[in-house]
């Protein structure tokens, strides 16, 4: 059964990153400085097929547009879950062409579970 008091507070990121962690989800992909896509707390570097985009969610900033960002729900081939939140719009948590490129290339199978 839906908790649709759940759903209504998930309009922030921050609210939506507490409502992933109440769900388990706590883990972060992050791009290192070496242009690697790595799990939180594995040794494991992932390419774009080896992930999967099950939910995102994007937030603009009301009166700032450096407050534009995205999260990304990832699986990956094991089973492991995690976040990945990107700034977009003028700026963006990742330098370069290499992370944009990187995730353009992940596949999509939303899933209306997260």
């Amino acid at each position: 059964m839906e908790n649709y008091n759940e759903k209504d507070n998930m309009s922030t990121l921050s609210q939506v990153m507490q409502t992933m962690a109440k769900r388990g989800i706590t883990k972060e992909y992050r791009m290192n400085e070496q242009g690697e896509m790595k799990y939180e707390g594995s040794g494991n570097s992932y390419q774009p097929q080896d992930l999967s985009i099950i939910k995102s969610y994007r937030f603009e900033g009301d009166s700032n547009p450096d407050d534009n960002a995205v999260l990304y729900i990832i699986t990956d081939k094991q089973g492991n879950i995690g976040m990945m939140i990107d700034s977009y719009g003028a700026e963006s948590n990742y330098p370069g062409e290499n992370f944009d490129n990187f995730v353009r290339e992940i596949p999509i199978t939303e899933s209306d579970e997260f």
